[in-house]
C-alpha cells in the first residue's frame, strides 16, 4: 500500500507542477485537480511496482527529496556547466582522448546505481554505457581519458567529477 501512496502522490505532484497557473483556485482549475488525480491514481496502481521495487519508502522522506531537489539545483548543475565549458574547448581546439573506464560506485541500493548513471551521462563529455550487475561499477566512456587514468584497471566515481563528490551526495539521498 505504502508504495501506491509514494507512486500516487509523486505523480500528482509532478501533475500539479506541469498544470500549474491554468486556473482560479489557487493555481488550478477544480476540473484539473480531479482529473490530477484520476491520472494519479491510474499511474500509481499501473507503476507503483516498478517505481518501488523493494517496497521500501526511504525515498517518501522529505528530507531525501529536499536534499534531491538541493542535490540537482547546485551540486549537479555546477559540475555540467563545468563539463559544457570543458568539451567546448576540447571540440575547439581538438584535444580529445576518447576511452571507456570502469568505475567502482561503492552503491548499495539500485536507486543509487541509477541516480549515479544517470548524472555521469548528464555531464557533456560522458556517457555511462553498461553496469557489471555483480559487483555495480559502471562502464563510462570519457571524451577525454587522462593518461594517468588510462593505466588504471579502474577508478572511483568521484574521480569523474572535479568540484563535488558526487557519489557522496547520492549515498546521503539514496541509501
Amino acid at each position: 500500500m505504502i508504495r501506491f501512496l509514494v507512486t500516487t502522490i509523486a505523480a500528482y505532484a509532478v501533475y500539479l507542477l506541469l498544470t500549474a497557473g491554468s486556473g482560479s483556485i489557487i493555481l488550478w482549475s477544480e476540473s484539473e485537480l480531479i482529473i490530477g488525480l484520476c491520472l494519479a491514481i491510474i499511474v500509481g496502481i499501473a507503476s507503483s511496482r516498478i517505481f518501488c521495487r523493494t517496497g521500501s519508502p526511504r525515498m517518501a522522506n522529505p528530507i531525501r527529496l529536499l536534499l534531491l531537489a538541493v542535490y540537482a539545483v547546485i551540486p549537479l548543475f555546477i559540475e555540467m556547466a563545468r563539463a559544457n565549458i570543458d568539451v567546448a574547448v576540447r571540440v575547439i581546439t581538438g584535444n580529445v582522448r576518447p576511452g571507456i573506464v570502469r568505475v567502482r560506485t561503492g552503491m548499495k541500493t539500485d536507486l543509487g546505481q541509477l541516480i549515479l548513471a544517470n548524472s555521469i551521462t548528464l555531464t557533456p563529455g560522458t556517457l555511462t554505457v553498461d553496469i557489471d550487475d555483480a559487483s555495480g561499477d559502471l562502464f563510462v566512456h570519457l571524451i577525454n581519458v587522462p593518461d594517468d587514468i588510462r593505466t588504471k584497471k579502474s577508478i572511483e566515481a568521484r574521480e569523474l567529477f572535479s568540484f563535488f563528490n558526487i557519489p557522496a551526495w547520492i549515498r546521503r539521498i539514496a541509501e
